[in-house]
């Protein structure tokens, strides 16, 4: 090989950037969540190396100035003091995809934490990437199954669509969750467990999930007590994993626990890298993050991503800042009611506060029409519930009152359905159109 030959073979490149010398910096300062390091080039999304040897920690390029950059750790900065020499890699966080992740459980980085060994996956990727375009999306038209028969029926879901789990703190949003992953005929599921106590992880793995939803699964952990950025990191990998088996035409359901703790740690990142407080403190960033995390799921040119989200509403408030935002983006909301869940009511669905934005389209005309005959019974009885509770109400009023009334066990064993109960969505059409003949016939 002659000379000039060599200097264009891709191993010249190779050499020249492996010979080439790294440029070290220093930690400026450690404060609060982040730090500031200087004398270093690295760009907002890159990761940089502090420390030497074993003790070294990775970190995450937030912010970006001519004094030098800020960054969040992805572990305890225990140790770390000014002047500890810091590198960059050069590239953001890669991350694993393929279908060798099936099965298995994962942290907010991409490294395995189920003791089963090394990921065995394909390539890995940049965690960003960019939304479907607009006009590349896919029509939603078919319905997906989630094997909850007030879902599939009263709030039809499908495929491609982004729906939201509104509720208060122990109310079943977990244990909804994993119904959903075990009843759906998606053929994947990717879970993310973001800002979970470490105590639940376990317990919603083996007692909710169970080794027949898991086999099936990825499941992406990051507790609450690991750092807000590998926190928000959890999220964007679990929707990449998506994005990858999307690409390889397949329907996948993407189910998030919860989106109030991503918009939490993204209020922690915003506030230490220098933002200011806005509504109920959370800086101007969180709301854009939401709407770039929440677009990305969807239809693509073949697969889809499903997304369905929960969403901790802070005091029952459905009208708090992030439960706000979220329902202006979703594609539907379900919510889920306290006072149905301390009465024993599972899924606590409340039908009439629920909502799914294309349920017209991918439903056929009779079932909707049975739906909607279900809602003004269940609305009707709602009206006239004050009158029920003293007494008052006179019988014949009102048909659809008195027909709520009489087949009230019936209607409440079609909304209720136990955790280990799985209903296929044409079974679930098939029971409806059983109450609505009823509820109609006269007694």
């Amino acid at each position: 090989m002659t000379h000039t030959a060599y200097r264009r073979s891709p191993h010249f490149a190779e050499a020249l950037q492996a010979a080439a010398p790294t440029r070290v910096g220093s930690v400026a300062s450690v404060l609060g969540l982040g730090l500031d390091i200087t004398g270093l080039d690295a760009g907002v999304g890159d990761i940089v190396t502090v420390g030497e040897g074993t003790a070294a920690i990775h970190a995450e390029v937030v912010a970006a100035s001519r004094d030098g950059i800020r960054c969040m750790p992805y572990g305890r900065v225990v140790g770390l003091s000014a002047g500890t020499p810091a590198r960059s890699l050069g590239r953001p966080l890669l991350v694993p995809t393929g279908s060798g992740l099936l099965g298995r459980v994962i942290d907010g980085l991409g490294n395995p934490i189920d003791g089963k060994g090394p990921l065995i996956s394909g390539p890995r990727v940049p965690l960003d990437n960019e939304s479907p375009h607009a006009m590349q999306r896919a029509r939603i038209t078919t319905p997906l199954q989630l094997g909850v028969r007030v879902m599939d029926t009263l709030t039809t879901v499908g495929k491609g669509q982004r729906m939201g789990l509104f509720a208060g703190s122990g109310v079943g949003k977990s244990s909804l969750l994993s119904m959903i992953a075990r009843g759906t005929d998606a053929e994947v599921s990717v879970i993310a467990l973001v800002g979970e106590r470490g105590r639940e992880v376990r317990e919603f793995l083996e007692d909710d999930l169970g080794a027949e939803g898991l086999a099936r699964s990825v499941v992406v952990v990051s507790t609450s007590d690991e750092p807000a950025v590998v926190r928000l990191r959890a999220a964007f990998l679990a929707t990449r994993i998506a994005e990858s088996f999307r690409d390889g035409g397949s329907d996948v359901v993407l189910m998030m626990d919860s989106l109030t703790r991503v918009a939490m740690a993204q209020r922690e990142i915003g506030l230490s890298a220098g933002e200011p407080p806005a509504t109920r403190g959370y800086p101007p960033s969180t709301f854009s993050l939401l709407a770039q995390l929440l677009e990305r799921a969807g239809t693509g040119e073949h697969g889809s991503v499903t997304g369905i989200y929960t969403v901790l509403v802070d005091g029952d408030d459905h009208n708090e800042p992030i439960a706000d935002a979220a329902r202006s983006i979703l594609d539907g909301h379900v919510v889920l009611d306290r006072k149905l869940a301390v009465s024993g009511h599972f899924p606590s669905v409340d039908a009439l506060g629920s909502i799914s934005r294309v349920a017209s389209r991918v439903a056929s005309r009779e079932n909707r029409q049975a739906a909607g005959t279900l809602r003004k019974v269940l609305a009707a009885r709602r009206a006239a519930q004050d009158l029920l509770d003293v007494g008052a109400y006179q019988r014949g009023s009102n048909p659809m009152v008195d027909a709520a009334v009489d087949h009230q066990d019936a209607i409440n064993n079609f909304l209720q359905q136990g955790m280990d109960e799985q209903t296929p969505a044409d079974a679930a059409w098939v029971q409806l159109h059983q109450l609505v003949r009823m509820l109609e016939s006269p007694r």
